[in-house]
Formats: C-alpha cells, structure tokens, sequence
C-alpha cells in the first residue's frame, strides 16, 4: 500500500482540536471539519496520541493526519531519509557574502550542493565561494528569475529529495533533520520550516522579527488552502523530486511557490509545515525596499486566482458571518447588538444538525470560534484588502471615517499586545506604523495586480459550502476556514468557493498557448486516495 505510514510512526491530535463524546466526534483540521470515530477508534486516542503499529492503527492515523486534526511527531529512525538523500539548491544573484554564510551553514553529509548564478554581474566572486564550499556551480549568463534558476539546480540534482534555500537565508543548527522525518509518510512531497528572523534593527526589524508575512508560526500544520497556513515560502522548503515533476512555473516571477503549493495539492500530494525546523531570513529593513517587496507580494495575487480559482480569496465568509461583519461595520450599538443575535441564530441553527450529547454548548463554542475569525477577517478587509474602498467611504462619510480610524487603531494594538512575550517586539508606535504600512502596501499590490491582469477574482470573497445545505456541512470556526464536514459526506461537498471555472484573459501569464498548463508541471501521485475516508479503522477497506 502506497500510502502506509511505517510501524512506529506517533501522532497527536492538534492542540486546537475539540474533542466530544468520549473522543467519538472530533472537531478541527485543515479545513476545520468533524470525525466521528467509532468507539474502538476512539479508545486508540484516549490520551490525544496514537503510534502506528498495525494495519488498523495504520488507517486511523492516515485518516487523522489528512484532516489535519492531527500531526506526527516521533517516526522509526529506519523510515527517516539520510542527509545524504538531498541535494540542496541555492538560486543566487550578486548576493556573495549571503551565499558564503549560507554554504558554511549547511551540513556536511548533504548528497549534493548545487549553487545556481542567475546572472550574476561579478560570476567569478559566486564562483569562488562556490568552489571554496565544494559545490556545484551552474550559470544562467541572464537572469532568467529565481524558479528558473530552482528549476536548472532541480533538474541537475542526483538525490531523491532536493532543498531549496536562497541565499538570504542562515539554516539553524539541526533544521534539517525535523524536515527529513516529516518525508517518513510516503504521502508528503513538501516539508517547510519556519522562517524567523536573523536580526532585527530599528524599528521596522523589530516588527519583521515579529510580524513577518514568512514566518507561519510556532505550530505545525498541514498546508492546504484556505486553512491557517495556506502556502509555504520558497525561500526554505524541501521537496520530494518525484513529486515535483517540472518544478516552478518559470513564467511566474511573483508567487511561483505559492502556485507550486496549490499544484501539489491539487495532484493529491500532502504538505507539511515543521516549525521544530528553522531557518533566519535576512529581512528586508530599509524602509523603501521593504514596502516594494510587500506591494510586489500583492501583486501575486491574481495570476494566483486565475491559475487557481477560489483557492487564495481574500475573505471566506457564509451567510451568518457575511451578516456579522456588515454589522459591525455599522459601528453603531444597536448593529453591535444585531451581530450578536445573528451569531446566537447562528448557534441554534448549528445545534440543531451537530450530532453530539450537548450541541448547544458545541455550537457556541464553534460559532465562538467563528465569531473571532469573522472579527479578525473584517478589520482585515477594511485596512489591507480592500482599504482603497476604505478610503473613499471615508472621504464621502464621517461614520466611515470613525469607523475606519477606530478598525486601523484597535486591530494595530490588540496585534501589538498578542506578540507581548517576544522581546524583539518593537514599541507600540513603531509597530501600528509598520502594520498599517505593511497592510497598505500589500492591498495596493494587490488592486494593482489585478487592474493588471483585468481580473476582479483576487478581490471577490468566496463563500463556504451552501449555507443550511445538505446534513453533515457545517460552518467552519477558523479564520479562513471553508466548512466542516462530516467525513462520512466529504464527497458530497460542493466546491467551497462556489466560483465557475475562470480563464486568463490575453496577456496574462497563464497566456502563451505553447506553455504547457501549470498542472502538467506537477505529476499526479500514484494512488491518490479518494476523498472519502472510512472512519471506523475496524471496518474492511472497500
């Protein structure tokens, strides 16, 4: 079986996971959904943890890890990937001193080192570190752009897996091996680490240290879109060879990774983030160079929504939470009041379809849940994602004005006072600055992009499955979140974003007939399961 997880693999369930019913129904993964196991699954998990040992062990942790509802975290030394299984590849372009310090970072038992110069102005300075680290070197005599330049040291590599690091980047001492086992599961073509700061100065490094689009957090996760870690940077990752066929799309020169992640996906692969894993990123702290790079950012967004429609939407809501959000932009006691009524609504509705002993209690806490998300979700859509809208309301609209004044503050302090256990954090000044510089840039790249590309999709909200639809769909919690689905109906979930098929209008990067479709750069995985799953491990497998 291709997809059998080794004898001896542990997992746990993940530390946000509701667990009711004697551990008989379990809520959460990526996207949030509900299990119900039967009893002997769930005796197999009395304390959150499960270690595979047999068949049937075997089967209820593939179930759990797929849905995200739980993470592996110990794996049999035999089924862990040597160093010597990888090569690592480093793009690079006139960054000499960050290339020497990344080479004398990495291990010494790597397979292979391969340094690729994407038309360096000074070849013979790359060159010489190169040589010195004992690598190989490949040169484009032109730049051609970093997936190009991913792409020649992927084709060059010898080792079944391959580890793509830029050249800003300083691998932490150990940051491979938590990579390496999370390829233990035959399933997994990608495993990520954090990415975390090398220094901070100023205020601006301080609020990168903290508050960087490419640190994913301090929890491990499943990456799949629309959940809370949707993609993984390129700047650290590595791959399986196999599974990653032609590698990036050389046409794109923004967001190429986040497209190589959504391809996976859709081919059936799983995607894992491992922050036990860390890797410094020398972050951009010059005031005018940092806030390009974040509008650039933006800007991925709409050949994103035209390659992958519905997968990278700027807000996902359904009917109670799209109401929440209007209301509370009403800014005004009497809509506060209303949006908890809709919620209350919400949670009597959901009570009445959640199979459980107490479903009011689970109902509120999930509405709960949801609630947080949709706050969260609405001062994002006003500062960042659609603050060009923002800005008119308020010039025409003094309660918009207020409104929009009272969002940008609050959301800026309550961010400030989440991150105040870490000492790199910058003063409250400093930091609201950064954020709402932060938010303008990247929602100013993400207009732009999509004026660019004359599309509106980076800009439409997508909704979750059809509200009050069938029995077992019920609203998701997490911000970001689709639906969660009973998985004895996963099959009968309509498409989360509810969006037609959609096309790259002339011009677009999708638009060269000759290029092959981004989908034939990434191959399917042999045996790519079926999306439902038996969640009673006793039973016979169809």
């Amino acid at each position: 079986m291709e997809d059998a997880l080794p004898d001896g693999m542990r997992i746990e369930l993940d530390r946000h996971a509701i667990v009711v019913d004697d551990g008989t129904v379990l809520f959460g993964g990526a996207p949030p959904r509900m299990l119900r196991l039967s009893e002997s699954a769930a005796a197999r998990l009395r304390d959150g943890a499960l270690e595979v040992c047999d068949p049937t062990s075997a089967k209820l942790a593939r179930t759990l890890l797929d849905a995200g509802i739980a993470h592996p975290v110990a794996e049999p030394p035999a089924a862990v990937p040597p160093a010597s299984d990888v090569t690592v590849v480093v793009p690079v372009k006139d960054r000499v001193e960050g290339l020497a310090r990344l080479l004398a970072a990495l291990p010494a038992d790597l397979g292979a080192t391969i340094v690729v110069d994407d038309g360096s102005e000074d070849p013979a300075s790359i060159r010489g570190v190169a040589e010195r680290a004992g690598a190989v070197l490949l040169r484009h005599p032109e730049a051609r752009g970093p997936a190009a330049a991913r792409n020649a040291g992927l084709a060059a590599a010898p080792t079944p897996l391959v580890a793509f690091l830029d050249s800003d980047v300083v691998p932490r001492p150990g940051w491979l091996d938590p990579l390496l086992a999370r390829f233990a599961d035959p399933a997994v073509a990608l495993a990520a680490p954090r990415i975390v700061a090398l220094a901070g100065h100023g205020w601006l490094g301080g609020y990168e240290s903290v508050r960087s689009s490419l640190d994913l957090g301090a929890e491990p996760a499943l990456v799949v879109p629309k959940s809370r870690v949707a993609y993984v940077p390129s700047a650290a990752m590595v791959v399986r060879r196999e599974a990653v066929g032609a590698g990036f799309d050389e046409r794109m020169h923004v967001a190429e990774d986040v497209d190589l992640v959504l391809r996976l996906h859709e081919a059936g692969w799983r995607l894992r983030y491992e922050p036990a894993s860390r890797v410094a990123h020398d972050h951009r702290t010059s005031l005018g160079a940092w806030w390009l790079r974040k509008a650039y950012y933006g800007t991925g967004a709409a050949p994103l929504s035209l390659r992958h429609p519905g997968s990278v939407p700027p807000m996902v809501l359904n009917t109670w939470s799209a109401a929440v959000m209007v209301l509370l932009l009403r800014g005004r006691p009497w809509s506060v009041l209303a949006a908890l009524a809709v919620a209350a609504g919400a949670a009597e509705q959901l009570a009445r379809k959640l199979p459980v002993r107490q479903p009011r209690r689970v109902a509120a806490e999930l509405i709960g849940l949801g609630a947080v998300g949709t706050v969260q979700q609405t001062a994002d859509a006003v500062t960042r994602h659609y603050w060009p809208l923002s800005l008119v309301a308020a010039l025409v609209s003094r309660q918009a004005r207020r409104t929009v004044v009272v969002v940008a503050v609050a959301e800026g302090v309550l961010d400030w006072w989440r991150k105040r256990h870490d000492p790199a954090r910058p003063g409250l000044p400093g930091y609201l600055l950064a954020r709402r510089l932060d938010d303008l840039a990247y929602g100013g790249g993400l207009w732009w992009g999509a004026i660019r590309n004359r599309t509106t999709a980076p800009l439409r909200p997508v909704g979750t499955a059809v509200d009050g639809g069938r029995e077992g769909e019920i609203p998701g919690p997490d911000r970001g979140a689709s639906t969660m689905t009973d998985e004895k109906r996963q099959d009968d979930v309509v498409n989360p974003a509810g969006m037609p098929e959609m096309h790259p209008p002339e011009g677009s990067p999708n638009a060269d007939p000759d290029a092959p479709d981004p989908e034939d750069l990434v191959p399917n995985r042999p045996g790519t399961p079926q999306e439902t799953v038996q969640v009673d491990p006793e039973s016979p497998s169809e």
